[in-house]
């Protein structure tokens, strides 16, 4: 069973919405405005989908999943004010971002084992402190009783767009298509799965970010959390 409540005297900040809207982005300097921890659940996932692709794990062999879990240390930390994610003490921040990584994510992530022990050490992180986290069923599954949710939305071509501007220089051969299939593929898995499928929250407040700029973003972000402050 998930975690369903939330009982803690600390702010807790659900950013949820679809692959390429800037959940990160937005976080980030959500948390950076309010001196709050910011954690990155897509980088959880990604660095585990990392993992199985380096150790040939399979999707479907439960016994081999369970296995790697137990040898799957995640860890972040700031430097530079930027967050890092560590994969065992390695630095993976960079490496998690390219594309077999994206390719492999929204199977990894709808893994029923997979979710549950991400879930445990995401909630774990709530408990102590004040906290900015986004990713695709915080306010749902993560932490249901969040103070503030925020589901966004994009046009799917921006999204691409945006996607295609990150990556190119560090994946030259890839396409503005190929980003847009991934998206499409992506949002499908994860809208459809059965484990903790992304849906937005009944209480999230849409933010449709196709032609907002990063500071409106932000702005928007400030004015629904200021309440609780």
């Amino acid at each position: 069973m998930y975690f369903s409540g939330f009982m803690s005297n600390n702010i807790v900040v659900a950013i949820d919405g679809y692959s390429s809207c800037g959940k990160s982005t937005l976080a980030k300097a959500l948390a950076k405005k309010l001196h709050f921890i910011y954690v990155d659940s897509g980088a959880m996932y990604r660095a585990v989908a990392l993992y199985f692709l380096r150790n040939n794990i399979d999707s479907n062999n439960h016994e081999q999943i369970a296995e790697a879990l137990k040898d799957i240390h995640l860890n972040f930390h700031s430097r530079d004010y930027q967050t890092h994610i560590t994969l065992n003490d390695e630095e993976v921040s960079e490496e998690i971002r390219l594309m077999p990584v994206s390719e492999k994510v929204s199977e990894v992530s709808a893994i029923r084992e997979v979710r549950k022990e991400m879930v445990k050490q995401q909630q774990r992180m709530g408990y102590s402190k004040n906290i900015v986290m986004d990713g695709r069923d915080i306010g749902t599954t993560v932490f249901p009783a969040a103070n503030v949710k925020i589901f966004m939305t994009a046009d799917p071509k921006v999204r691409a767009e945006r996607r295609y501007k990150e990556i190119h220089d560090k994946n030259p051969e890839i396409t503005l298509e190929d980003i847009f299939e991934n998206i499409a593929h992506r949002d499908y898995q994860d809208t459809t799965r059965e484990e903790s499928p992304l849906v937005r929250a009944a209480d999230a407040i849409i933010l449709d970010n196709t032609n907002l700029t990063p500071e409106q973003q932000l702005q928007f972000a400030l004015d629904k959390v200021e309440p609780f402050l």
